[in-house]
């Protein structure tokens, strides 16, 4: 019992774990109320994905700098990965994709505004290294091409496409996880110091109390289980709740479930901004989207031809790839001279209420 009133005492918003069990009880109880087993799930799965995350960067300060390192950035995005495996299983393709762009578009545009902002308002102007934060935004660059050529393709041809378009997205994803892979060799081991921000000493402080290997691999196995059920729950009352809400499915995966699976990286990147450690923030927020880009959305397109009713492919809808595309490049912009105001953060943030009122208008 003490074990776990200390790590729940380090917990991101442990008080919403409450709704864990009530989401299951809503949903298994009351099954007519599928709006509000969704709302619950999504806020079960935020306090969840939080503890997930810290118990992954308590193993990371256990087992090494180059393992530890290797475990953020693998498992880093895990909620997000878990939620759209459950989507994929369900046969709800355009949500996974609807997610995979949410994700991108929320942590360049409101993830890094949210930083931006907090941290410029206890920090009149923030600096950080351009030389990590460019070769992210880069690889982000590249995963954009990679799935805007096949969208657009299909988009003009889509007849004689659809066909190869599985082939395709096969060999692209084969080949963006090559590059994800060499990115982290590059950003772990012979690159480290263009990544890395602040002492020794502040980087402990920010692991806090250590936890013992097992109790870090028994709370991320504890935890995954805990969230792969709440995504069954979301995922079979996404519909009805999309209907009740006037919701389209698009809207719901791009800032619905984008916006709950990153609520860790949230938390995080805006409490390294408001310390100053900007380095960090910046890792969390543009590290994540290239994971997604990279390694997350890849590995859907081949966990497809074993789990899904049909293959995910990388032709996604027009709209999304336009979002993904002048996201990463008002990001580009923004990130070029090194420099931060709380006004970049109203700027990104801004964007990013533009395309989600854009989305939202987009019929179904």
């Amino acid at each position: 019992m003490k074990t776990i009133r200390s790590v729940l005492a380090e917990a991101p918003l442990v008080w919403l774990l409450i709704a864990v069990p009530v989401a299951a009880g809503v949903h298994y109880a009351m099954p007519h109320a599928a709006l509000l087993g969704f709302i619950l799930a999504c806020v079960a799965i935020i306090p969840l994905a939080g503890l997930l995350g810290h118990a992954t960067e308590k193993l990371a300060a256990r087992v090494g700098d180059a393992i530890g390192g290797f475990l953020n950035a693998t498992l880093g995005n895990a909620a997000e990965l878990i939620i759209a495996i459950v989507a994929l299983r369900a046969g709800m393709l355009d949500i996974v994709k609807a997610s995979i762009t949410g994700s991108i578009i929320g942590n360049l545009l409101l993830v890094m505004g949210a930083a931006f902002l907090f941290g410029g308002l206890r920090h009149p102007i923030q600096t950080f290294a351009t030389i990590g934060a460019r070769a992210q935004v880069g690889m982000m660059a590249l995963a954009a091409m990679a799935i805007l050529v096949p969208s657009i393709v299909s988009a003009v041809d889509s007849a004689k496409f659809v066909a190869k378009s599985v082939n395709f997205s096969i060999v692209v994803s084969v080949i963006l996880l090559g590059v994800y892979l060499l990115s982290l060799v590059f950003s772990l081991r012979t690159h480290v110091h263009l990544f890395s921000g602040g002492s020794t000493e502040a980087a402990e402080e920010e692991h806090g109390t250590p936890w013992s290997i097992n109790l870090a691999v028994g709370v991320m196995l504890a935890v995954t289980v805990l969230i792969v059920w709440m995504s069954e729950i979301l995922v079979a009352t996404v519909e009805h709740a999309s209907k009740a809400l006037g919701l389209t499915n698009m809207f719901v995966g791009i800032v619905v479930v984008a916006v709950v699976g990153n609520a860790a990286e949230h938390s995080t990147a805006v409490i390294m901004a408001m310390r100053n450690r900007m380095e960090i923030a910046l890792s969390v927020a543009v590290g994540s989207t290239t994971q997604i880009a990279l390694f997350v959305a890849p590995l859907l397109v081949l966990l497809s031809l074993f789990i899904a009713p049909a293959p995910l492919s990388f032709a996604f809808p027009p709209v999304e790839i336009f979002l993904v595309l002048m996201a990463t490049f008002v990001a580009s912009i923004l990130l070029v001279d090194g420099q931060s105001t709380w006004f970049t953060g109203v700027q990104l943030l801004a964007v990013y209420l533009v395309m989600a009122i854009t989305v939202y208008g987009v019929p179904a």
